[in-house]
Formats: structure tokens, C-alpha cells, sequence
């Protein structure tokens, strides 16, 4: 029997919906905080006295695993390069702003030098001036060329929200410039009667890389006097394009160089991340081009006090008699009750849409108990929004009407919400460069700041609320991408040949792996070579061909059955297990039950109800090996790297009780399998080693799965992913290796980097899973050490001694040991 772990898409990212009450007093916000100042109150207080009252009590003070303080920091000014427009410079102090920092006088000139250049600097710091002063000067150059069109430039954003705040603050900053600057969006959620003025006037493009791929290029000859004229391409946010999403950019960027060399510009890329490692390197690989570096952060700071904050244990037993946490969902609900009560504006970030809901509407039921006129002042926010809802809370939070607000990472990045004075994270977000990102969201006004990290039940959760050096004294990781992963190349080929016939001379541009894929496509009818250069030869759009968010399929729409009312819509990914016909579905507060899946229609038909339960999605899982690429000797055992093909099918879904977690009953489904060729790490062992480690049949399953889950469960800290990102499958004797096998494979066609930088720092990362594993204070493994919240078997079975004693004897003849 193979047990599994599966990736984001195949398992519900939130788990079971439960809150799961504290069975000592847990004192609620109307009836342990009489001291609170009222939400109107306009004192902003410090990050160490909003700690203070969140920690008042017994109970919640011995929550709190570790504080840390980050003292305030001054700042460096510098001056202009001198080629800056003098109207720009009185531009920007028109907004205040007397002095560069020394890092955006930095960046500044190497954009003036027409080199391409990275700002890898904290959040806050200024880089977006560092790359706007010289864009907008370059504007206010073309405007006054007596011919054509003048410069232009192209911003591009991971998402539609950071585009649109960017939009903003460049119509505000450029006002006394008239009309020589013509900012506008382009994306998904602009008006058919907009598009043709932002084509034929705007100068200053913001838009995103779904746009950019799907609509921009493919209709280039329109956009041929903007691409003739192309100065500057901004990419802000670069860190987040990773693994198979930032493999795509990757080459969505590629193709843009393309055309801008077939109308005659070679634009200059301005990079900027507020949390990188080995920038220039990561932004090289993301561009294809040589990158200068600007990393000395000059902006002032003010100071940040990071907290540390596990839940407390309930008398309530989960799976196999486990004990359980309570959950972090309720937890930052009533962390962002409370800090609503101090009138403390606040964003709490959630790694689930269901979450975000979920801790919206706790949060409002909290308050109801308290002030009535406070409930109306905390909302969710999350992908998935029509484009009209998301604009109307951005600009609720922006003016102050919304005190909290539960939200997905979709505000994660780079919106500037000045005024912000805590975040509070529920679970650790996969990597110390989104947890930097999100806990920068406060503060932005320089002010001193609260960022709250909320332990879930989780192996990675609980080794870092007890082990904050791993948090505050490692560097972020490295970004991992790979733009010549033939899943990710092939249609990016396809739709550069659709745009224009491609050559030799691009075979460079493409990358390694295009020579030997190009035959591969003509032999799939693809493509066909005609003289020198190869073209597409469907009729259908050759864009379409892939979705660059590695998501995959038309994403399937949710409609309210009884009105045809559009309420959102789901990845296709994740369809099988988010809405499934009888899943419970969130939306706005709102609770519905899934009527009907179609897959074919890409439609799921939902009915508004109010039950006393939440689902969970069950799968199976069967793994097989396709191609061993390297293999290490381990003393007896084996490390290894490779291709493999799985084979996932969601065969039944779960009811639990809302409150408990108790299962209620077990509905069966028949969905059809999928199946993922991508890559893997696994490793074996002998029988001489089982014997050594003393694990005897009975137990060898349970030992191999609570170390698969484990596993999956620490890679977050040594490679660019979440567990979200990653699978595993464990198998006592596997048909391909005949031994004892424990795989962790990356969840996206072709592979993503992550299995591969888990082969590369197994050691460390096997080493860190065992510590995981044997400091866990429970008995025989709970949450917070080998049961993971989307086990396709229910976490069963699992033997947390005989996983520590296996993972020791695997390490004993690790190479460096």
C-alpha cells in the first residue's frame, strides 16, 4: 500500500473547517480587555503595548514562544544623478521627498547607464522611486521628440491589485508633470472601450504577466508603436516569480525581448524585491541578461517587535487519539478581534481562501459581542473576487473604513497601504521571503510595527515558534526557477512562433533545451519548418496552450444554482477537491453547498445552506519511476533524482463537525484520475538497515509515512516552496526500486526545482525532519510532527518512534555526516 502527500490543486489547502474551542478559559474580547481603547481612538500606540494587552492573562502570555526586536534604523540620503529631469526632482519633493536614499540614486544611474538592474531592499524602502525617477524622466524626454511617439514603458505585477496601487501612486507623483505621462492598466478587469486608448496613447503600461502572455504579445503588431519605443521595463515584486510560475515569466520575457529586437528597442529592465537572495543572480536567470545589484538598504526604519505565538493544546483528540492544538484559524481570529477593539489597523494574512473567510466572519461574530458598529470595519479578501469587490476593499482599507481585514497573499505584495500598525500571519507561509513580505505590510509609514507569526498544527510551524533562529538568523532563500524545463518551453516555443516565425538566431535567446524540442514539436504537428525558420500551424491561439501560473485547464466557474449568479471561480487544479458535488463552499461569509461538478462545462452549481460541517476530500495515490538521473550511495541505502509519473484520483470526501473535527460519515465520488509527469527526490533502505533501526514489518508503513510527512513538511525551509507545492508517496517495497521507498515530488508538470534542491540538501534537510520528529512532546505523533492536514489516508498508518529511529539510521552514512 502506497500512501501519499499530495501538492497544492489535489488536497484542499485548509483542512478541516475547524474551530476548535480552548478548553480552558480563553478569555474573549468583550470580557478580558476592559482596558482597550475604543477603534476611534486616533493615539497610535507602540508595537510593544499592542503586544502587551494581546498577551494579557496567564493563558496568553504562555503563548508567546519568542519576542524579537528589531531597533529602528537611519537613514543615508544621497543626490540625484544629474541626468534626472529637474521636473521630476521638483515632482518628487512636490510629494515630500527632499533627498534620494542612497540606494535609489544607486539604481537610479544604472538604469540611466542602460544597464539592467535589481533592488533588492527591505520593504518600504523606496523602490519604487528608485525605478520611477529615471522612467519618468525618460517619458518626459519622449514627449518633447518632434516625432512619433516618445519612450514608453512597461510595468509588470504578480498581481492585479499591486498593478492598480501602482497606477495610483504614479498619477499622483507625476500630476505636475501634465500630460507628458500617461500611466494606465492593462489587464483582465480593464473596460473592451479602454483597451484601444491604452494601446494608442498610454506610455506608461502596468499589466501583469498573465496579460502580457495571453494578450499583449500575441496581438504585437498593435502594440508595434509601443514596443518600437520601449525605454524601461519594470518587474516589481521579482521574488515571487519561482518555481514553475517564474520558469514561465522566464520565457514570457524572452519573448518580449524577441519582438522589441524585431521593431528596433532593447529595453533596460528595473528589477525590484523587497526579499531576495543572490538577487542579480535570480534576476539574470528571470531576464536572460546581465543584472547589476543594489542591496545596501539606506531608507530609515522604524522599529518592529515580531512575535512568536503557538496555540495552546485542547483536551480534544484528533486522528489516532492525537492531541490538538487549537486551530490558527481561530486563534487570528481572535487575535484580529482584539486588535480591531484597540482601534489598531491590521491585515491577517491566511494561506487559504476557506481561511479568509472563515476568519472574517469569526472575527465579525466576535465583535458583534462587543460593539455592533465594529463589525462592519472587518472584511476578507482573496482571489477569487469579482474585479469590482477588490477594488472597493482596497480602497476601504486605504482610507482607514476597514480597521481589519483577513486576507490571502493576493495583498501580499507591494500594495501600499500607509497606516498599517500589525499583521498577524496564520501559519507559517512556506518561506522567510514571504514572511518578511507580509510582516512588512505594517509600518509603512515608517512607524513602529506588529507582526504576529500563528503556529498551525504543523511539523514546520511547531520546529520554528521553538527554533526562531532558523527565522531571524538565516538569509532568504535562493529563488529557484528553471526556464528550460521542456513542459514550461515547448508552448512558450509554440507561441513565439505564432508571433513571429522563429529562426536560429533564437535559439540562443530560448535557451539549451530548444534546439532538441523544436523536432519534438513539428513530429506533434506543432510546428513546421518551412526554409530558415519554423511556424505555428493551428488555427487555435498558440498562447493558450499553457497557463503560466503552472495551474493548468480553464478554471472552473461557481454558480449559485437557483439565480445563475457568477460567485467566483476555482483553479481546475483544484476543482477535484475544493468542489466537488457536495463540498462546502465559502464566499463572502456566505456558506453553499456544490450541487453539481461539471467538469466539461468547467461550471460548478452551487446552493446557498448552513451546515454543521466541513468536507475533506480523500485520494489515492501510485507513483512509478520514468528515470533515475543521479544516484548517491548512502552507505547501503540510496539517494536518488529523477523523473517519475503520478496518478492521483479523489475517490470519497469527509464531513467533520465545525466545532470537533469529528468525522461524520464518508461519501464516496467518481472522478476521473490524473496524472503528473514531473520530478523527485526519493531515497530506500535495505533490509539489514530495518533490522539495525529495528523496525519490523508491522510497523515499517507507519514509519516510512510519518516520515514522508514530515519530510514534505520541513523542505519549505531549504528550498523555495511551501508544502502546498510538493507531494510524497511512501511504500514498503516499491515495484520499480524492490525496497523500502519514501518519494517527495514537485506538484507541477515537468517539475519545478523544488525535489531537485531537496536532493541537493538532503543531509541538512533529512537531519532537520529527524529533529522535527523527536522533539515533538506528543506521544506517538500529532499534527505538529508526522500527520499532515491533506494525508489522501488519513493519516494512517504512521509510527512516529519508528520514523525517528529510520531517519537515524538513513543519516548515520549520509555523505558529510
Amino acid at each position: 500500500m502506497a500512501f501519499n502527500h499530495l501538492p497544492a490543486g489535489v488536497h484542499d489547502a485548509f483542512g478541516p473547517l475547524s474551530v476548535t474551542p480552548v478548553t480552558h478559559s480563553v478569555p474573549m474580547a468583550k470580557n478580558h480587555r476592559p482596558d482597550l481603547p475604543s477603534a476611534s481612538s486616533r493615539e497610535r500606540p507602540s508595537p510593544r503595548a499592542v503586544l502587551d494587552r494581546l498577551a494579557a492573562g496567564e493563558s496568553r502570555a504562555a503563548r508567546i514562544t519568542h519576542r524579537e526586536h528589531l531597533p529602528p534604523r537611519e537613514g543615508r540620503h544621497a543626490v540625484w544623478p544629474d541626468r534626472i529631469r529637474t521636473e521630476v526632482i521638483a515632482a518628487v519633493q512636490q510629494a515630500g521627498i527632499e533627498h534620494p536614499w542612497a540606494h535609489q540614486a544607486e539604481a537610479a544611474k544604472h538604469a540611466l547607464d542602460g544597464q539592467s538592474v535589481v533592488v533588492a531592499t527591505g520593504t518600504a524602502s523606496g523602490k519604487s522611486l528608485a525605478y520611477l525617477a529615471p522612467t519618468l524622466s525618460a517619458l518626459l524626454d519622449g514627449s518633447e521628440a518632434p516625432n512619433g511617439r516618445g519612450a514608453t514603458a512597461l510595468y509588470l505585477a504578480p498581481t492585479k491589485a499591486l498593478a492598480a496601487d501602482q497606477c495610483r501612486a504614479v498619477k499622483e507623483l507625476a500630476a505636475p508633470l501634465g500630460n507628458a505621462v500617461r500611466p494606465a492598466v492593462y489587464d483582465g478587469d480593464t473596460p473592451v472601450e479602454e483597451r484601444e486608448w491604452v494601446r494608442q496613447y498610454a506610455n506608461y503600461v502596468l499589466t501583469n504577466p498573465d496579460m502580457l502572455h495571453r494578450g499583449m504579445l500575441p496581438s504585437h503588431p498593435r502594440w508595434s508603436s509601443f514596443l518600437r519605443a520601449l525605454r524601461y521595463v519594470v518587474i516589481d515584486e521579482c521574488h515571487t516569480y519561482r518555481g514553475v510560475f517564474g520558469s514561465h515569466v522566464a520565457q514570457v520575457l524572452r519573448r518580449l525581448r524577441r519582438l522589441c529586437a524585431r521593431y528596433g528597442s532593447d529595453p533596460v529592465f528595473l528589477l525590484a524585491s523587497a526579499t531576495a537572495a543572490d538577487p542579480s543572480i535570480a534576476a539574470g536567470r528571470l531576464t536572460g541578461l546581465p543584472v547589476k545589484e543594489v542591496a545596501d538598504d539606506a531608507s530609515p526604519r522604524g522599529e518592529l517587535v515580531f512575535a512568536l505565538w503557538e496555540p495552546p493544546l485542547t483536551e480534544l483528540h484528533g486522528e489516532k487519539g492525537a492531541p490538538v492544538r487549537r486551530t490558527a484559524t481561530a486563534e487570528t481570529a481572535d487575535l484580529l478581534t482584539d486588535l480591531t477593539v484597540q482601534g489598531v489597523r491590521s491585515v491577517a494574512f491566511v494561506r487559504s481562501r476557506r481561511g479568509a473567510e472563515l476568519i472574517s466572519v469569526i472575527a465579525q461574530e466576535r465583535l458583534a459581542e462587543v460593539d455592533r458598529s465594529l463589525v462592519g470595519r472587518v472584511a476578507a479578501y482573496r482571489g477569487g473576487y469579482l474585479p469590482h469587490e477588490r477594488r472597493a476593499l482596497e480602497r476601504a482599507l486605504h482610507s482607514g473604513e476597514l480597521l481589519g481585514l483577513a486576507a490571502t497573499t493576493a495583498l501580499e505584495l507591494g500594495v501600499d497601504i500607509s497606516g498599517l500598525d500589525a499583521v498577524v500571519i496564520a501559519g507559517y507561509p512556506g518561506t522567510r521571503a514571504s514572511l518578511w513580505q507580509q510582516a512588512g505590510r505594517a509600518g509603512r509609514s515608517g512607524q513602529g510595527a506588529l507582526a504576529v507569526l500563528v503556529a498551525r498544527d504543523d511539523p514546520l510551524d511547531t520546529y520554528l515558534v521553538h527554533h526562531p533562529e532558523a527565522l531571524f538568523r538565516q538569509p532568504v532563500e535562493s529563488t529557484v526557477l528553471d526556464p528550460d524545463n521542456p513542459y514550461v518551453l515547448a508552448p512558450h516555443l509554440c507561441a513565439a512562433a505564432a508571433e513571429l516565425p522563429l529562426t536560429d538566431d533564437d535559439l540562443k535567446l530560448f535557451g539549451p533545451t530548444t534546439e532538441e524540442l523544436l523536432p519534438q514539436l513539428e513530429a506533434a504537428k506543432l510546428l513546421r519548418r518551412r526554409t530558415r525558420a519554423w511556424h505555428w500551424t493551428r488555427r487555435e491561439r498558440a498562447a493558450d496552450l499553457t497557463d503560466i501560473r503552472g495551474e493548468g485547464g480553464t478554471p472552473v466557474q461557481v454558480v449559485e444554482a437557483g439565480t445563475g449568479t457568477l460567485l467566483g471561480t476555482v483553479d481546475a487544479s483544484s476543482a477535484h477537491t475544493a468542489v466537488h458535488t457536495g463540498a462546502v463552499h465559502l464566499h463572502q461569509g456566505r456558506t453553499y453547498v456544490v450541487r453539481d461538478l461539471d467538469l466539461e462545462e468547467s461550471v460548478a452549481l452551487v446552493e446557498q445552506a448552513n451546515p454543521s460541517y466541513s468536507t475533506t476530500a480523500r485520494d489515492t495515490t501510485a507513483i512509478s519511476v520514468l528515470e533515475t538521473d543521479v544516484e548517491i550511495p548512502w552507505g547501503a541505502a540510496r539517494l536518488c533524482y529523477g523523473s517519475v509519473e503520478v496518478t492521483n484520483q479523489v475517490v470519497s470526501f469527509l464531513r467533520r463537525r465545525l466545532i470537533t473535527g469529528e468525522v461524520l460519515g464518508e461519501t464516496k465520488l467518481d472522478l476521473p484520475p490524473r496524472t503528473l509527469r514531473t520530478r523527485a527526490v526519493w531515497w530506500t533502505v535495505t533490509e539489514d538497515q530495518l533490522d539495525a533501526a529495528r523496525i519490523n514489518p508491522e510497523i515499517l508503513g507507519g514509519a516510512l509515512h510519518a516520515a514522508e510527512h514530515a519530510s514534505i513538511g520541513m523542505l519549505p525551509l531549504f528550498a523555495t516552496c511551501d508544502r502546498w507545492d510538493i507531494g510524497g508517496v511512501s511504500v514498503p517495497l516499491h515495484p520499480d526500486t524492490l525496497l523500502p521507498t519514501v518519494f517527495v515530488y514537485d506538484g507541477h508538470p515537468g517539475g519545478a526545482g523544488f525535489a531537485e534542491r531537496a536532493f541537493h540538501t538532503a543531509r541538512e534537510w533529512l537531519a532537520a525532519t529527524r529533529q522535527a520528529i523527536a522533539s515533538c512532546e506528543c506521544e506517538a505523533g500529532c499534527p505538529s510532527c508526522v500527520q499532515s492536514p491533506k494525508c489522501g489516508n488519513g493519516n494512517d498508518p504512521l509510527h512516529k518512534r519508528g520514523a525517528v529511529r529510520l531517519l537515524t539510521e538513513l543519516l548515520r552514512a549520509a555523505p558529510g555526516s
